[in-house]
C-alpha cells in the first residue's frame, strides 16, 4: 500500500477514535470523499481490506490503525 494511503488511514482512524472513542467502527470508504475521484486508490484500499486482510465491512478503527502501523 502506498505511503500516502497509509498516512490517510492512520489520520482518519486517529480522528475517529478521538471523536467517538475506542469502539468506533468504520469501513474502507471512510478514507475517501463521497465521490470516486481516484478509483485506483479506492481499489488499492479495497484490495488491502477485503483480499489481503479478509476484514468485515465494518471494523474497529483501533484494529485498522494497528494493522497499518504493523506494515
Amino acid at each position: 500500500m502506498r505511503t500516502a494511503l497509509k498516512e490517510k488511514i492512520i489520520e482518519v482512524c486517529h480522528r475517529k477514535i478521538e471523536q467517538k472513542g475506542e469502539n468506533v467502527g468504520l469501513s474502507f470508504y471512510a478514507f475517501f470523499a463521497n465521490k470516486n475521484d481516484d478509483p485506483e486508490l479506492l481499489m488499492e484500499a479495497a484490495t488491502w481490506w477485503i483480499l489481503t486482510h479478509k476484514l468485515d465491512h465494518f471494523e474497529k478503527a483501533v484494529k485498522i490503525k494497528a494493522l497499518v502501523l504493523a506494515e
